[in-house]
């Protein structure tokens, strides 16, 4: 049974298969193709944080691979009404797998350690896999290639960029986190990376502008993530000038694509003209969610399908 936790449950090798299977999976849905890959299969959604993007690109992947999906809200009671180890294993009675939004990551690792069932991290403090494979399969689309790319994260060291950061060190991207001092990636989490992958290409500076000079992708999230609104006063002027506007893109290349995990907070970390302008390719990036998911599900549940069709 494998389990996604972090972007460390997968090799470089799984991790391309399954940018490769969503590729695929893509260009089956433009032509009008949705196999039934998951027939009957059922999908749990058990949030604890409320969502738009990765509840509804879950929902309609399954859907789309003949699936189905059950959204389990505070009702089911994760947590209060039984043991935790009561509740997942009945879960795992009824479902093939659970994608799980959660405040804590120790809530995810939890349920993953009674081998219940497929367990996906669909957002925690700690990581966001699912949303750092849907970016990197949309660098990959904007440029036709990986190679030799370069990703600026204008931002602070939070989940979004610890696995950006461990995704491009898995693909051998450059990665660059341009952030004020005290909101780099912590020691930890680059430890890990770099025990993993000793030839990582991580870089921390504190100077924007001089961080896209050379930039293929320029992303940006809110400076205030849920969780942290006892901390936005603070953020907003450490971040001031961290913004992504039309005056860092002229510091940019003129070919950076501009790139957003959503929702934004307009004005604060990114200006209008620059998330609706030519060189954004947010929609996209949103969109391919849930070809990444879609993916990643069949990777996880019929990974013979995989080899006998993608590889």
């Amino acid at each position: 049974m494998r389990h996604l936790l972090t972007l460390f449950d997968l090799t470089p090798d799984e991790l391309k298969s399954i940018l490769a299977t969503a590729n695929y999976l893509k260009a089956e849905l433009r032509a009008g193709k949705r196999p039934p890959i998951l027939d009957r299969y059922t999908l749990a959604l058990l949030f604890e944080k409320p969502s738009l993007r990765t509840r509804v690109s879950f929902e309609t992947g399954m859907t789309q691979l003949g699936g189905n999906s059950l959204f389990l809200g505070e009702d089911v009671g994760w947590g209060k009404r039984e043991a935790p180890s009561d509740f997942t294993n009945v879960l795992g009675q009824f479902v093939d797998a659970v994608a799980c939004r959660a405040k804590q990551h120790n809530r995810v690792e939890q349920l993953a350690s009674f081998n219940a069932m497929p367990v996906i991290n669909s957002l925690t403090d700690l990581s966001h896999p699912c949303q750092a494979i849907a970016d990197v399969l949309t660098i990959q689309e904007a440029f036709g290639s990986l190679d030799e790319r370069h990703l600026v994260f204008v931002g602070d060291g939070n989940n979004v960029s610890r696995s950006l950061a461990l995704a491009c060190a898995m693909l051998d991207l450059r990665f660059t986190l341009a952030c004020p001092e005290g909101y780099e990636l912590d020691d930890e989490w680059l430890g890990r990376i770099h025990e993993r992958y000793p030839n990582a290409k991580i870089q921390q500076i504190s100077d924007p502008k001089a961080a896209v000079r050379d930039a293929d992708a320029i992303y940006t999230d809110v400076w205030t993530s849920m969780g942290q609104e006892a901390e936005s006063k603070i953020r907003r002027k450490a971040f001031a000038n961290y913004q992504i506007n039309d005056d860092l893109m002229e510091a940019a290349p003129s070919t950076a694509r501009v790139l957003h995990c959503l929702p934004a907070v307009r004005g604060e970390e990114i200006t209008d003209d620059v998330i609706d302008g030519p060189q954004s390719d947010v929609i996209n990036q949103a969109g391919n969610r849930m070809h990444a998911q879609k993916a990643l599900l069949v990777f996880l549940l019929r990974p013979e399908w995989i080899q006998k069709n993608i590889t």
